[in-house]
């Protein structure tokens, strides 16, 4: 006789196991049940309103929603948390971030999963580094380090493609960190916007640019 997956069993695992976004493959594994029974299972509750998709073959419990920087760890790989919603999440400026800003060497994309913004921005091979996995309230996440998560910031305020924020904390940054990441992006404009910046910001006592 076939077995059959309950919810309750399925809340169970996600709980236990810190198993926050699921596959059909995870479930077929941990309750030894055909890939066929835990895909139309998954699918079933996600037509319920249970099961949130995140993408084709992820998806989560809404009972036990995942932190925004593990869904966007895992919408898009390779990528980790950085620019503005790293820079929010540091301190580094006072703006409260809703959109959730990753770094990539794949294709520029977005994505909106359970009406939350999801921006994930491209760049080289050679400079997706700086990053940590990081366990943010029981979940491992991607995480740019405060200095690159400028770094990349200010990469894209130089290609004019994103705006600059008024004020900038650089109180806690590692200059030293923070100019040896900026070299990598090999661009001397880059580094000259850098200085002035962080100069200025550390002039004015109000910490504003």
């Amino acid at each position: 006789m076939q077995k059959k997956l309950s919810i309750i069993e399925a809340q169970n695992f996600i709980r236990d196991k810190s198993k926050y976004v699921f596959s059909p493959l995870d479930l077929q594994r941990h309750f030894d049940v055909a890939y066929g029974t835990a895909r139309k299972f998954i699918l079933r509750n996600v037509k319920r309103g249970i099961y949130i998709k995140i993408k084709r073959g992820l998806y989560f419990d809404k009972n036990f929603k995942p932190s925004e920087m593990e869904i966007a760890n895992k919408l898009y790989y390779p990528s980790y948390v950085s620019f503005e919603y790293a820079l929010s999440y540091y301190g580094i400026i006072p703006e409260t971030v809703y959109s959730i800003t990753s770094s990539t060497p794949k294709t520029t994309r977005n994505f909106i999963v359970a009406g939350v913004n999801y921006g994930f921005f491209h760049i080289k091979k050679e400079v997706f580094t700086g990053y940590v996995k990081k366990n943010i309230s029981g979940q491992l996440v991607y995480l740019a380090e405060p200095e690159k998560a400028l770094a990349d910031y200010f990469y894209f305020v130089d290609l004019k493609k994103k705006s600059l924020y008024d004020r900038i904390n650089v109180k806690d940054i590692n200059y030293k960190k923070l100019m040896a990441l900026i070299k990598l992006f090999n661009r001397p404009s880059l580094i000259k916007l850098t200085k002035e910046i962080y100069d200025q910001s550390r002039r004015n006592k109000e910490i504003i640019y």
